[in-house]
């Protein structure tokens, strides 16, 4: 399956340059989003833009697959990108701000969309788990009961990516998922989890 990681945006609000090379860890943090994709034997596309030359470079150095695409927004980008690769088979289409992903989400994510038998899937927080992260959301939606923000790592059709699909609303009490990196903070939340999950200290 086809992973589309969206590294286009210019990241102002951490002001540090180009935000999916970042260093969290040592390490770009577009790195990590990558090497969850590909754990998950996901085929890799990194779509950036004027606003990211420096992350088209560093995709053409490692060898990574990228798309440079208009820089409008983040929808339009996207469906550029999949209508230029001619992807008509459903893909993952992700942020490349959550380094704190692994391959079972991803693998646990699309099993359960070939279960539900639907077009598309987005996965959601629950936003206790978002705030305890990161300070919350300004997109909120409630599924089956539950204040919930969007992770960012969706799957939907490439042949009909320019439409809206019946989609699975996934919610994933993860926290992993809820570390979106947009502050110093959540870098610096990012970095403990992932000290933490390795055991370094």
């Amino acid at each position: 399956m086809r992973a589309l990681i969206m590294a286009g945006g210019a990241g102002s609000r951490l002001n540090q340059g180009e935000k999916p090379l970042i260093l969290i860890n040592n390490h770009p943090m577009i790195r990590y989003v990558i090497d969850a994709f590909f754990g998950a034997r996901c085929e890799v596309v990194v779509a950036t833009s004027l606003k990211t030359p420096m992350t088209r470079n560093w995709c053409r150095v490692n060898g990574i697959d990228s798309y440079n695409a208009g820089g409008v927004d983040y929808i339009r980008d996207m469906v550029e990108t999949v209508q230029a690769l001619e992807e008509i088979q459903p893909l993952f289409v992700s942020v490349s701000d959550i380094p704190c992903i692994d391959a079972g989400i991803i693998t646990d994510i699309h099993e359960a969309y070939v279960r539900s038998g639907k077009e598309a899937c987005s996965t959601w927080v629950p936003t206790r788990i978002v705030k305890a992260c990161r300070g919350g959301m300004t997109y909120r939606e409630t599924i089956k009961n539950e204040d919930v923000c969007p992770t960012g790592l969706n799957i939907l059709r490439g042949d009909r990516i320019a439409e809206l699909q019946d989609e699975l609303q996934l919610v994933i009490a993860d926290p992993r998922l809820a570390l979106n990196v947009n502050t110093r903070a959540d870098r610096a939340a990012a970095e403990a989890f992932l000290n933490e999950r390795s055991g370094r200290p």
